[in-house]
């Protein structure tokens, strides 16, 4: 890794350290206020997902902390144990944005779609990138090539990341628009949980640049190199 790569990677670190110090503040707090309803995160994912029409999709428990996710294989709506039973704002913002990548996928929402095809080709090179990569920063003088397909596979994981913003920032506007008009939240608590959907989606706004960065650090050293040959 060139010493500009590795400036812009620590840059990025602390910014992402920083983002997710305040998510994890704000769901930390958000979870300490019950919903004046008292529904769970599970009542209010199966209460979005029945509003919506759609009824194949289950909503189950798994481990782990902010692990929630919309699973378009098996069409399940996770949600991590705490978000599940928690009868909370933070646990009905989670409930709601995953439910809301459920409506995404029934509405055959066009990024989704996107993003879902890329996923083989990402999990693939996520395994090899970096190290191809670097095999290609060292040898830029003598085979560019190298380094050059390092960057094409790079490129993928930067185009997965950005394709990705649009289908959260949706979800948690399909969220959002959805908790407003229903009776799950009242005035008070709504804008707590568009606070703490704000910032969830700030962190994949974070990885983004940062992954586009790096990408640009890498094309540089490839022009770099093929400059001097």
């Amino acid at each position: 890794m060139t010493p500009s790569i590795l400036i812009v990677s620590l840059i990025f670190l602390g910014i992402s350290m920083l983002v997710s110090m305040v998510l994890k503040s704000k769901f930390q707090a958000y979870s300490k206020i019950p919903l004046s309803n008292g529904f769970t995160g599970r009542e209010i994912a199966e209460k979005m997902l029945r509003e919506n029409g759609i009824f194949d999709v289950k909503v189950i428990s798994v481990d782990g902390f902010l692990s929630d996710h919309y699973n378009p294989a098996n069409k399940t709506v996770n949600l991590s144990t705490d978000v599940f039973n928690g009868n909370n704002i933070a646990s009905a913002a989670v409930a709601a944005h995953e439910c809301g990548h459920a409506v995404q996928h029934a509405t055959a929402y066009n990024w989704l779609k996107m993003r879902s095809s890329l996923v083989p080709i990402v999990q693939f090179s996520s395994g090899i990138v970096q190290w191809i990569l670097l095999l290609g920063v060292i040898m830029v003088n003598t085979f560019p090539q190298l380094l050059l397909g390092g960057i094409i596979l790079f490129a993928l994981t930067a185009l997965f990341t950005l394709i990705t913003l649009p289908v959260e920032f949706d979800a948690s506007r399909r969220a959002l628009a959805w908790l407003n008009t229903t009776n799950v939240m009242n005035q008070q608590e709504y804008p707590k949980a568009k606070d703490a959907l704000k910032w969830a989606a700030t962190t994949y706004v974070v990885a983004t640049l940062a992954t586009v960065a790096t990408l640009v650090q890498y094309i540089l050293i490839y022009a770099s190199g093929r400059n001097r040959n």
